[in-house]
């Protein structure tokens, strides 16, 4: 009997909670080894000594993502959908290896791109539960997954921060290994088969990008704020612990780490998001996440104390994957024949911005410290809620939006 299904199968046929819990798993699993290196920066520049280069891996790795996500994400329309996601973890497990036995500061720089490239089979497994899940349920499937997402990125902080700091930054690349090849193995297991769901070559795929571009504004205007928001994510998690070294607090990476536990409560925001866009439609949770990521840098910049940050944290993590899962809920409703291709457009602006935020982060730290990076934060933020102002006030409502 033939199990391959197509990509408009139902949650009941396709997606059950085991399987959606393990999708959720493998992509936290996935998307954590992108930030394993941002609590360890200050430990991977002094065995390199400070090296101008150290200070650019974590963008890098974010570039390396963004690349990733606009060459490999294409793939998720034209080929088997299991398959790759399989294949994927296997060659992260590979470029980990290499990460951690890298001989130069350089070296690590051009490992830290694979790992990000490789690490996208998250975002392959997002639209793959989108597609799986009935549309009625579409915001929570994304919301849960999203929050094995979010749950990868901030714990793999705490993680890597303790590893980092008691053991060192190689043992932390060589323990991503092994946890690469287990979601693989868990992907293998958990997941059906599925038909593609376009039989259009390659090349045909990643040249229809631009159409959908230019086709679909509402997919603009989310892709444009989420990479302004996500910038002003990564400039602070960048910097965060060169900010901790600093004489006015003293501390590690370890510390550094341990705020990936402070900001778990947006972990909550994620499936409260997702099914708050399937009730109401997503747009008021887009302009909320805006807001409180403004909100956030406002405790940043204005009130030097740990207090600050840990509740600055809690508010810019809640922001930001407030407006992720809605973004995203509008996006993936546009063409059920282009989820993959859609969320390629749509995570690549976005690690593009985060790349971004990192590089700019670190420049506004060595420019004007702390604040400078606040300043820069902040500004990020206004621009994502310009960003949805101008569409809100020219663009006509789409009614089938978000319902």
């Amino acid at each position: 009997m033939d199990r391959t299904k197509p990509d408009g199968a139902s949650a009941e046929q396709g997606l059950g909670k085991g399987a959606l819990f393990a999708m959720a798993t493998a992509s936290g699993l996935a998307v954590a080894n992108i930030y394993y290196n941002q609590p360890m920066l200050g430990i991977i520049e002094s065995e390199f000594q400070h090296q101008p280069i150290t200070g650019l891996i974590p963008t890098a790795t974010q570039l390396g993502y963004a690349l990733g996500l606009f060459l490999l994400l294409p793939l998720g329309d034209v080929v088997q959908r299991r398959k790759l996601i399989v294949a994927q973890f296997v060659v992260l497990a590979g470029a980990l290896a290499i990460a951690a036995m890298a001989p130069s500061a350089w070296s690590l720089a051009g490992a830290s791109l694979v790992v990000g490239a490789s690490s996208t089979v998250a975002q392959q497994i997002v639209p793959f539960a989108a597609a799986l899940a009935a549309p009625e349920k579409r915001g929570s499937a994304i919301g849960t997954v999203m929050a094995g997402v979010l749950s990868g990125i901030l714990f793999s902080r705490t993680l890597s921060g303790f590893v980092g700091a008691h053991a060192g930054w190689r043992e932390m690349f060589w323990l991503g290994v092994p946890l690469a090849l287990a979601a693989a193995i868990l992907m293998f297991l958990a997941l059906p088969n599925h038909r593609p769901a376009s039989r259009m070559p390659y090349g045909t795929a990643i040249r229809s990008l631009a159409h959908l571009w230019r086709r679909e504004r509402a997919l603009r205007t989310a892709a444009l704020m989420q990479a302004a928001l996500f910038g002003s994510f990564t400039a602070f998690w960048t910097i965060l612990a060169l900010y901790l070294e600093t004489p006015h607090f003293g501390l590690g990476a370890d510390v550094a780490g341990l705020f990936g536990i402070v900001g778990a409560v947006g972990i909550f925001a994620a499936p409260l998001a997702g099914g708050l866009a399937d009730r109401r439609g997503p747009h008021a949770i887009i302009w909320l996440g805006g807001v409180l990521t403004l909100v956030a840098w406002v405790i940043f910049g204005t009130w030097a104390s740990l207090a600050a940050l840990v509740i600055g944290v809690i508010v810019l993590d809640f922001g930001i994957q407030s407006a992720l899962v809605s973004n995203q809920h509008i996006v993936f409703a546009l063409d059920p024949d282009a989820k993959s291709r859609l969320n390629t457009i749509f995570m690549t602006a976005m690690f593009l911005g985060g790349a971004a935020g990192a590089a700019l982060g670190t420049a506004a730290w060595g420019y004007s410290g702390w604040l400078g990076v606040s300043a820069l934060g902040g500004l990020l933020a206004v621009v994502a809620l310009a960003v949805r102002l101008l569409d809100h006030r020219t663009a006509q409502p789409v009614a089938t939006v978000g319902h």
